[in-house]
């Protein structure tokens, strides 16, 4: 990850939060990773993306991130970041290897 793109685009969620006026949540101080996924969400946490693909999703309907990144580098990083999620879903990983090839 690119840290000046991660900085430019949480300068400008920041900014946009001071903008709009937007209300932070009440404060985490449950241990959320010890609660099922249904206690995280009657207590009204959001889950965050499963995996890289499902980031890259929400990322490319993000009109702050678009905005932030500027319409050059948001269409590269997502090209590319699209690339690197299809070459890591074509490698067979060694759960896959010992589960259903075992001999």
């Amino acid at each position: 990850c690119n840290p000046y793109l991660t900085f430019a685009v949480l300068l400008s969620a920041g900014l946009r939060g001071i903008e709009k006026g937007y209300v932070l949540g009440p404060q985490a101080e449950d241990n959320v990773w010890s609660l099922t996924p249904e206690e995280r969400r009657a207590m009204g946490y959001k889950e965050l993306p499963s995996s890289l693909g499902v980031a890259l999703t929400e990322m490319e309907n993000s009109e702050l991130v678009a905005e932030a990144l500027g319409e050059h580098v948001f269409d590269f990083f997502l090209r590319n970041k699209r690339a690197e999620w299809e070459n890591y879903r074509s490698h067979v990983t060694p759960y896959e290897l010992k589960t259903y090839l075992s001999l």
